[in-house]
């Protein structure tokens, strides 16, 4: 029979073994601290406190509009329907933007053009959460913001 051999534990390998969890812990923690600051895509507003103090007159303005909005892609079109009771509204669009909800890496800033319906453009997206940020104006001036998520085709 062998007998085992025992190995002293010694302060020195109790300090080994705590420097090296801490070195792991603090290495994810740059690493992510990292990755979070490098893939910031920026602020929405310079000041906050501002633009909330027009948000709910905004907000209500918008809803008043009663209009059902939805964007998908279908065979590299992307396809923005606005609809009020059923029947398409043309708006005034003044920016659109169509990107990762994380990151702008990969923003695109597609041409839409009314095809009488809906507002169509061609686009090339992977598979993934995709959001197009849309500013337009009503034919009441009334200006319209929102954040739409875009349904791909599996």
């Amino acid at each position: 029979m062998t007998e085992a051999v025992q190995k002293e534990l010694t302060g020195r390998k109790v300090l080994l073994i705590v420097c090296s969890a801490f070195a792991v812990i603090i290495g994810v923690n740059l690493t992510l601290a990292y990755k979070a600051v490098a893939t910031f895509p920026g602020l929405e507003t310079k000041n906050s406190y501002v633009a909330s103090q027009a948000f709910d007159a905004n907000r209500a303005a918008q809803e008043a509009l009663g209009w059902d909005v939805g964007a998908r892609v279908e065979a590299g079109q992307l396809r923005l329907s606005i609809m009020h009771n059923g029947e398409p509204v043309k708006v005034d669009i003044q920016s659109a933007v169509l990107g990762r909800a994380t990151n702008v890496s990969q923003d695109q800033t597609p041409v839409l053009a009314f095809d009488g319906r809906d507002y169509v453009a061609p686009v090339s997206l992977e598979r993934g959460n995709w959001n197009l940020r849309l500013v337009a104006q009503a034919e009441d001036g009334t200006m319209f913001q929102q954040r739409i998520i875009v349904e791909t085709a599996k």
